[in-house]
């Protein structure tokens, strides 16, 4: 699946990964071995996923699917393109790249054994995502997402 209205290069998605595997002994050894999808929708489709895995078809900005490493698959990181120009500061091109690609980060460090269910642990993930962005900004490596027009 696809935002239809989303333009971003895959190889940028996995620049981001790739540098997050590269320092994943600062996040908790990392996300697990294997592939690892990813995957930009839109609202609805997340809603859709919410709803028929995790019983919430309400919105939402991220969801995570741990994937089985003995089989070569690390998981999959499904966001929504939408919820990022939602909860972008500004709606430029530069902000709502950073929204996605935090959205990625979340998804990366929940398969690297973070989760956000309560203060401390959501306290744990916040200054994981503040590192592992600083890292992606320090090497350059935020995509460049673009919206096409409807």
């Amino acid at each position: 699946m696809r935002h239809k209205h989303v333009k971003l290069a895959p190889a940028e998605l996995t620049h981001i990964i790739d540098l997050l595997d590269s320092r994943a002994s600062s996040f908790r050894g990392g996300c697990p071995s294997g592939e690892l999808s990813v995957a930009i929708l839109d609202d609805a489709a997340l809603a859709r996923l919410h709803g028929r895995h995790l019983d919430d078809p309400s919105i939402t900005d991220v969801i995570t699917f741990s994937g089985s490493p003995e089989l070569g698959f690390a998981g999959e990181i499904c966001v929504s393109a939408d919820a990022a120009r939602r909860q972008a500061p500004h709606t430029t091109a530069a902000s709502l790249s950073r929204e996605l690609a935090l959205y990625v980060v979340h998804g990366w460090l929940h398969l690297a054994g973070f989760d956000d269910l309560n203060p401390t642990a959501k306290r744990a993930m916040r200054r994981a995502e503040a590192r592992a962005m600083r890292l992606i900004e320090d090497a350059n490596a935020m995509p460049k997402l673009r919206f096409s027009p409807r």
